[in-house]
């Protein structure tokens, strides 16, 4: 099979690379310049008439201090929560939690690192050999800002799992009051931090690169830290998700197995549940919000540099990044007007839906930013010669992506709420028709969801296109934009929308952090064993003045658990959606350079030409082994964790699962993670490579592939997933059925939404960006060869290289167990289903 592989990519990449001839891969006949070697305009050169005529780059410091004030207000909220009261026994808990994580996330770190080694070799050898414009010194600050692109990402989801894991343990002491608001209020503000500290720090770094590196270094900085950061987030959020869900799933069926809660104490897979909460759920997110913040601002530099007039070029450079620093404090005002909204209704109410403060704040600072956009696109942009109406026409086509990260977790909350009617279907459905028909109305959520948040995204696309054709479209004359200020509007105008997809940053991870922090809250609770502790009424009373009302407790922190997964769901698709949007504005970028500003081979980018309509067929298959490859990651891993937790659960002899075995499984998601991860991105590296040297319009369907299937299997996934997750949640908490056949039936769902929604749907977002964005490099490096042979060869390579991991990634990873044989169940009496006893595992996984 594999020879088979090999011969059939050998014929593709020799036979395209000789139809072409070369040509293609010589655009623009020598005027192909690399978007690495563009030159930054000097922002002290751009002066703003409505404040008084200050420069770019002083408006720019303005930006870079409200960013540190963004960052101050995230830190000041950390050490605020880490001052909460909460009980020994629960710290001891969440401090156990952290430990485990943190030992997750140092063996991520040094995996990071080799990792970097494949990208950095690559960035040595295109700048080292290839392009050598600025010599060694150039060379070696693109690793540096790679590394700190990487550093940054992973940074974040370290202060990510720091804030979670003690905020977990506040909110579950909270609950004991019996009072719903606090319960709510913590994991929104442990949220919080975690934005306005991700936001601010992307935007400093970002800021800094374009105010103080030299003007002809800077781009390729940029994208240099964009990849690293690229690669930390795919890794982490590969890794996470698969992770996450091997604990869940190994915690989740010994429930059926042993009819035991969720999180009791004795079984070996709690722990690690709760770990992987945090690494699939906090530790994926933010660093994969690090990544989207910074990929799309990259794009959006890149189009201004090779498709924006030169002279206009600092001062769309100028309104974009200082549009974003605004948006900090969009969020901020946001936050504080509806902290003490819903502090007013809700602070001594006895019942409180937890879901209405969080959507409250989503739309309140979707207004807000669309209306801080409008007023200060008018002072930065309204005294632009010959343009009147550029200002609101930009401001509104940011205000339809603005829009979107509102309208898509209000249509994700119709597939995936507590309150769903898809999610009451998937009820209804178990209690009659057991785990099969829970699987199938999942499965019909997931489908609806992708065609109603699809039609979505390509409405608020199209209105932003429909605004953007108010702009005149230039075009490139012996190097020059004439007849317009931009080249493709419209295409301008989808990187927009990606932006103001973003526009809400904090408050959009704030949401998504908020469910790890619910989750684990729950665990805390039964983990800590506060029932048990011998006058622990008393002791609560006379050292916190709390009279306990312990069944309350658990009931609000199962019910705000419910409210944690719709919104962990609602932002998912934001995510995705920038992904594909923003990858669009990516590829365009590749595109400008292919073409010589759009001036030759424009033709190629056609179904007509062979090449580029099989790159939109490769791409799909590319996303559909993605899906396989996390998912059987994280069966094995999973096999193997039920296996050494079902041998070692002790529920007689003792209350708790020793740390010890619970490490042990700890370790074992660990490994799985890493042999997962290790797998995947190195397939998605030299797929990349090789693509690319097999012809570049090829190479340009295949991007364009990526994001549509990535997008719309991302949807389905995740939303599938949610809904399985939920259903279950209804049972446990609404009906208070569990331990009954329905509730066995809903966990089975849940397991195979686990890995839906956390494993292969969120981690296509990462994948899309580094995909597009490493692909502009590998793209170059195709570019400056440019010999049809030596192309040939090198799309050979790496194409082998890629399906050697394809392989490995099923074949080295799966369940090896000899095959039950009629043997096996000879034995057994009429009415049994059990095998006499399981085949010893035989592991074949290669290190």
């Amino acid at each position: 099979m594999r020879a088979g592989l090999f011969g059939v990519f050998g014929l593709l990449a020799l036979s395209l690379s000789a139809c072409s001839g070369g040509a293609a891969a010589s655009p623009g006949e020598g005027a192909h310049k690399s978007e690495f070697d563009l030159p930054l305009p000097d922002l002290h050169a751009v002066t703003f008439a409505n404040l008084g005529g200050i420069s770019g780059w002083w408006l720019l410091l303005i930006g870079m201090l409200i960013c540190v004030a963004g960052f101050a207000f995230g830190i000041l909220s950390y050490l605020k929560l880490k001052n909460l009261p909460v009980h020994q026994s629960m710290r001891d808990v969440s401090e156990l939690i952290y430990e485990t994580c943190k030992a997750y996330l140092a063996q991520q770190g040094k995996f990071l690192l080799l990792l970097f080694a494949f990208i950095g070799s690559v960035i040595f050898v295109y700048f080292g050999f290839l392009n050598t414009t600025g010599g060694w010194g150039r060379v070696f600050i693109v690793l540096l800002f790679a590394i700190i692109g990487m550093a940054g990402s992973y940074g974040i989801a370290w202060y990510g799992i720091r804030l979670n894991t003690f905020a977990n343990s506040r909110t579950s002491f909270a609950a004991l009051e019996g009072k719903p608001f606090k319960v709510y209020d913590i994991p929104m503000r442990s949220g919080m931090s975690v934005g306005m500290v991700l936001i601010s720090t992307e935007l400093i770094m970002m800021l800094a690169i374009l105010m103080f590196l030299p003007a002809d270094v800077a781009t390729a900085c940029f994208l240099g830290f964009a990849i690293g950061e690229s690669l930390g987030a795919s890794a982490l959020r590969i890794a996470g998700g698969i992770f996450t869900k091997i604990a869940d799933i190994g915690s989740d069926l010994m429930k059926i197995v042993f009819k035991i809660d969720e999180d009791d104490p004795r079984n070996p897979g709690t722990i690690a549940d709760c770990t992987g909460d945090n690494a699939g759920d906090s530790v994926g997110p933010s660093a994969d919000g690090f990544e989207t913040y910074g990929v799309t601002g990259v794009a959006l530099i890149t189009f201004i540099l090779l498709g924006v007039q030169a002279d206009l070029q600092a001062h769309f450079l100028v309104w974009i990044f200082f549009i974003r620093a605004i948006m900090l404090v969009a969020s901020g005002l946001s936050y504080f007007g509806n902290a003490l909204w819903a502090r007013a209704r809700f602070e001594n109410a006895d019942e409180m839906e937890f879901e209405t403060p969080l959507t409250s704040l989503v739309w309140i600072t979707s207004i807000v930013s669309i209306v801080l956009t409008f007023i200060m696109s008018f002072v930065l942009l309204s005294d632009i010669p010959g343009q009147p109406s550029l200002w609101w026409i930009l401001s509104l086509i940011i205000s339809f992506g603005t829009l979107a990260g509102a309208i898509i977790p209000e249509l994700v909350k119709v597939f995936t709420g507590v309150k769903a009617k898809h999610v009451e279907e998937v009820v209804k459905s178990a209690n009659k028709g057991g785990a099969s028909l829970d699987i199938l109305s999942g499965l019909v959520a997931g489908n609806f969801s992708a065609y109603w948040l699809g039609i979505a995204i390509v409405g608020l696309m199209a209105g932003a296109y429909g605004v953007s054709t108010m702009i005149v479209p230039g075009a490139m004359v012996d190097g020059v934009i004439s007849g317009g200020i931009m080249l493709a509007p419209g295409v301008f105008a989808l990187g927009l929308v990606a932006f103001g997809f973003l526009g809400m940053g904090p408050v959009t991870i704030a949401v998504d952090s908020y469910g790890p922090v619910t989750d684990n809250a729950q665990s805390v609770y039964e983990l800590s064993q506060i029932e048990q502790i011998p006058g622990i009424e008393a002791e609560l009373e006379r050292d916190y003045g709390i009279k306990a009302k312990f069944e309350r407790a658990k009931h609000l922190l199962e019910a705000n658990d419910g409210a944690g997964n719709t919104f962990k769901a609602t932002a998912k698709p934001v995510l995705i959606g920038t992904a594909a949007v923003g990858a669009t504005t990516m590829i365009f970028s590749i595109i400008m350079n292919l073409t010589a500003g759009l001036t030759t081979n424009v033709n190629n980018l056609s179904l007509l030409h062979v090449p580029f309509l099989l790159g939109l067929l490769t791409g799909g298959a590319i996303i559909y082994w993605f899906t396989g490859a996390s998912m059987q990651a994280v069966t094995t891993g999973a096999f193997r964790a039920v296996e050494f937790i079902k041998e070692n659960i002790d529920l007689e002899g003792t209350t708790k699962a020793s740390v010890e075995v619970s490490r042990k499984v700890v370790e074992i998601c660990t490994q799985y993670a890493q042999k997962g991860m290790f797998n995947i991105f190195l397939g998605i590296f030299f797929a990349t490579l090789a693509f690319a040297f097999v012809e570049p319009y090829f190479f340009i369907g295949y991007l364009i592939s990526i994001a549509i299937f990535g997008l719309y299997q991302a949807i389905f996934m995740a939303n599938a997933g949610g809904a399985w997750d939920n259903a279950k949640k209804i049972v446990e908490v609404d009906l208070k059925a569990k331990g009954t056949e329905l509730h066995d039936a809903s966990i089975v769902g849940d397991t195979v939404g686990d890995p839906f929604k956390d494993t292969s749907s969120v981690a296509l977002n990462p994948v899309i960006k580094f995909t597009t964005l490493f692909g502009m490099l590998a793209i170059e490096l195709s570019l400056i060869i440019n010999n049809p042979a030596v192309n040939a060869v090198l799309a050979v390579i790496f194409g082998l290289a890629s399906a050697f991991m394809v392989w490995r990634s099923f074949y080295g990873m799966r369940i090896d167990q000899p095959m039950l044989t009629a043997a096996d169940f000879a034995h057994l009496e009429d009415g049994d289903s059990a095998p006499a006893a399981e085949a010893p595992v035989k592991e074949t996984v290669e290190a």
